[in-house]
């Protein structure tokens, strides 16, 4: 079984996000959810992104750096959106990493180092129509991480919603979020058994 340090996205650490940790946990695996937000959570995504410029980006992916620490160094990065910047850097940066999962977000690689590192496998989820995912240039950061690196996959799922596995959001798609976690646990199950 793997090891997830799963990082939340701009509204905080909602009640979605760790409904969506306890399903890792009931399959087996261990998974720890950090608050960056030090107990604030946000009812709108533009609150939560107020909250985010208020505190700055360094800080929030600092945090993420920190969470890390003390815990092995043999895991699965994963974030939802705004949490894909720690995971994505700690997946790139801390030695040992089994893996990463993106949700809804990819920043271009060269943010955090001059490659993906070739031993780490990755999937990276979004929607089709997502204006956050598709417009603001991640969906291209996804697709060249995917052509740089052998063990890298992108999955799009047919919509416009942009934190569609959250299920105490107004976004929320139980069909797509299902099937996310589907090959979600098929590859906590491929990395854990590594």
């Amino acid at each position: 079984m793997a090891e997830v340090l799963l990082f939340h996205h701009a509204q905080g650490l909602t009640s979605g996000v760790l409904g969506f940790a306890e399903e890792l946990r009931q399959a087996g695996h261990t998974v720890h959810t950090p608050d960056l937000y030090e107990g604030n959570v946000f009812d709108t995504l533009d609150d939560g992104m107020a909250y985010v410029h208020r505190t700055g980006f360094g800080t929030l992916i600092e945090r993420g750096v920190a969470a890390a620490q003390g815990l092995s160094a043999e895991l699965v990065y994963a974030g939802f959106s705004l949490g894909v910047l720690p995971s994505q850097k700690l997946a790139q940066t801390r030695a040992g990493a089994k893996g990463a999962l993106m949700f809804q977000a990819c920043v271009p690689v060269s943010e955090f180092g001059a490659a993906w590192p070739q031993t780490v496998p990755v999937q990276i989820h979004g929607m089709d129509g997502d204006k956050s995912f598709v417009d603001e240039g991640d969906i291209e950061a996804a697709r060249a991480l995917v052509e740089s690196a052998p063990a890298a996959e992108l999955f799009l799922y047919p919509g416009d919603r942009h934190l569609f596995a959250d299920s105490s959001l107004p976004d929320y798609d139980a069909a797509a979020a299902e099937l996310m976690m589907r090959r979600v646990l098929g590859f906590l199950g491929a990395v854990g058994s590594a």
